[in-house]
């Protein structure tokens, strides 16, 4: 029985490498350094299948030098030690080059795991390629990091995934010998979501299913109908992990708490990092609930600090309180269109001056120059507040926050309105 598609068509160097032309293409950062032959530890930061595992064997085929590997899931200290002690004693022998220690899923490492990895990383004994799906700086600890770059890599996008499509049809041993007519890949892109693992795999599906077809026809129904037929056929690496917290967090979003806690059940049987789950809550408390109910973010980071004081079994219904008040929670994401807006006026309008009276004046020549002179002090006023300006001239009277309907947010402006009578 042949290998899966996926690994029969793993790229064996840069020329075949699909994506991310940002990091591997000419002239790019990642490229130069693997022409001159030196690369430092680095991180790969992005979603599955987009190529950090195979971008990491590259760089060891391309460099002659040793590859080691382990996977942060069943990995321990142990086995960091045993691979390390391997390193230094490939030292010894006729090559000098740092063999390339690739550690994937990184972010599932605890610290001490972590910790033992500290000093061969600084003294060279290995050079560690890290490859992760979750953001680094929330999982990798700060000694590591900071010896370490973190490249992110991107979802492959429609001509990337069309290059793809094109090379299986054309290059793998089994598939250039059938006959195969691709009316339609809308469905196909779709379903890959700019996972190239997943993309080969429903291709791997819609072909064997159609094995004794004198001619093949891919099209969008036919991807559909093959997917309803066996939706975890093209999920071999367990990338549905993603669909189901984003059913999750849309479940809380839209106030059902039954969906809600079922799909915190199929993360929890699933084996789901609790800790993840935890962050996407308190995202999700400050995203989607906000001001409508700014308990919802007290809550959602003691449920965050308690699992790690609480551990698991026991954390699983720290994390159902939380769903569930955040769920029935009113709703309101007034605070995150209102930063993404704020951010859209910067970019607009660039670094306007900030106003003399708000300016800081550290020395004499500034109160000279009136820096912070009109400065009214609002404790001086009655009811702590005075009527002045502290936006940028060019954007007085110019709204960012929009307050959404919700009793939180209708004290909130009801006590605006007392003060800012022209404004609010």
């Amino acid at each position: 029985m042949p290998a899966p598609l996926a690994e029969r068509l793993r790229p064996k160097n840069l020329d075949e490498y699909i994506g991310q032309k940002h990091l591997v293409g000419e002239g790019s950062v990642l490229r130069r350094m693997i022409d001159s032959g030196r690369v430092p530890s680095f991180i790969l930061w992005g979603p599955p299948g987009v190529g950090k595992t195979t971008l990491a064997q590259i760089i060891s085929n391309t460099l002659d030098t040793p590859f080691f590997t382990l996977s942060a899931i069943n990995a321990g200290v142990k086995d960091v030690r045993e691979v390390i002690e391997s390193a230094k004693r490939n030292q010894f022998f006729e090559t000098t080059k740092n063999p390339i220690l690739f550690i994937d899923e990184i972010h599932r490492f605890s610290k001490s795991q972590q910790d033992s990895l500290l000093g061969a990383v600084e003294t060279g004994v290995v050079t560690l390629i890290g490859a992760t799906t979750e953001n680094p700086s929330f999982e990798v600890i700060r000694p590591l990091l900071s010896r370490c770059q973190v490249y992110v890599l991107k979802s492959l996008d429609k001509l990337d995934l069309e290059t793809l499509l094109a090379r299986a049809l054309t290059s793998d041993v089994y598939l250039k010998e059938k006959e195969i007519k691709v009316e339609e890949t809308d469905a196909l892109f779709r379903f890959s979501g700019g996972d190239a693992r997943k993309l080969l795999n429903i291709l791997d599906l819609v072909i064997s299913a159609e094995e004794e077809s004198e001619k093949i026809i891919i099209n969008d129904r036919i991807v559909t109908e093959r997917l309803q037929e066996n939706p975890a056929a093209y999920d071999k690496g367990g990338e549905m992990h993603y669909d189901i917290i984003s059913a999750f967090i849309k479940s809380v979003r839209g106030s059902d708490p039954d969906a809600a806690i079922y799909w915190l059940a199929r993360m929890v049987e699933g084996g789901e990092d609790p800790a993840f789950i935890a962050r996407r809550l308190v995202i999700l408390s400050a995203e989607d609930i906000g001001l409508a109910n700014p308990n919802a973010l007290l809550l959602a980071n003691a449920c965050f600090d308690s699992l790690q004081k609480i551990g698991w079994p026991e954390g699983r219904i720290i994390l159902a309180e939380t769903a569930i008040y955040l769920a029935t929670s009113p709703k309101s994401n007034s605070a995150y269109l209102s930063i993404d807006a704020a951010i859209g006026l910067v970019k607009e309008t660039g670094n306007l001056p900030v106003p003399l009276h708000l300016r800081n004046a550290p020395t004499g020549l500034m109160k000279e120059l009136g820096y912070g002179k009109q400065y009214k002090y609002a404790h001086d006023f009655p009811d702590h507040f005075v009527d002045q300006e502290y936006l940028p001239k060019e954007l007085n009277e110019r709204k960012i926050w929009n307050p959404q309907s919700n009793p939180s947010e209708s004290k909130l402006v009801e006590h605006l309105r007392k003060l800012w009578k022209r404004r609010f």
